[in-house]
């Protein structure tokens, strides 16, 4: 009983919060001077015509950096709770229908082309690394749903994982000394705005981005799979 009054009390809490913020939220009729300037000058400096991916990958590369880390250090936690456990008998699963396996061999190649789509061309259009990332490894999810018992390459996956991540740092580093910071994009041309190859390094890092996330959340994937049943 006190449980439920303490989560009731906790609800109608919350509802007030919410309900304050949004009957005293008023939005703003201009830019700030912060967004004023991306506004105005993301396609001069960066030369990308996604103004969120020049702000991710450029203007705030570090944070963005930060994010990666967090989330290499997320795979790499699950890897090592997952491998500490002890081995036990594996359950039995129900045997896949021959439309899921058919499925899967058509739709994996597609879902993986689809992903790298999304961060080539994330300059250019809504989309990105990170969601790159998470669509490729979504055909890794597709595999696993198809045949629980799959295993992955793991030595690939890591590899993978790896160079992604030496070369994203690589490529800061050269923003670095070839341009006006870290991460800066510049350290390649511009190029024609809007063209596919433009905005410099960012469809470069973007794709080293979208390798490390696919590979981390297919690492986590393929943990979690490897997770014995009693």
């Amino acid at each position: 009983m006190v449980k439920r009054a303490t989560a009731l009390l906790l609800m109608v809490a919350l509802g007030l919060l919410f309900a304050t913020i949004a009957f005293d939220h008023r939005p703003d009729t201009e830019l700030n001077r912060t967004a004023l300037y991306y506004a105005e000058n993301t396609a001069k400096d960066i030369g990308a015509q996604n103004i969120v991916t020049a702000i991710v990958v450029t203007y705030r590369g570090l944070d963005t950096l930060g994010e990666v880390t967090v989330l290499f250090l997320t795979a790499a936690i699950v890897g090592l709770i997952l491998a500490a456990g002890r081995p036990g008998e594996r359950g039995s699963f129900p045997p896949s229908g021959e439309l899921l396996h058919t499925g899967s061999r058509l739709l994996a190649p597609l879902i993986l082309l689809a992903g790298v789509y999304v961060f080539v061309n994330g300059h250019l259009t809504p989309g990105g690394g990170f969601q790159g990332g998470a669509i490729l490894a979504s055909a890794a999810l597709l595999l696993l749903l198809t045949d629980p018992l799959h295993r992955f390459g793991n030595r690939l996956i890591r590899l993978v994982e790896s160079l992604s991540g030496v070369a994203y740092v690589v490529a800061g580093l050269f923003g670095l000394v070839l341009a006006g910071g870290f991460l800066d994009n510049r350290f390649l041309p511009l190029g024609e705005f809007g063209a596919l190859f433009s905005a410099g390094g960012i469809p470069v890092i973007y794709t080293l981005i979208g390798l490390k996330v696919g590979a981390e959340f297919a690492s986590m994937l393929s943990s979690l799979s490897r997770t014995e049943k009693h």
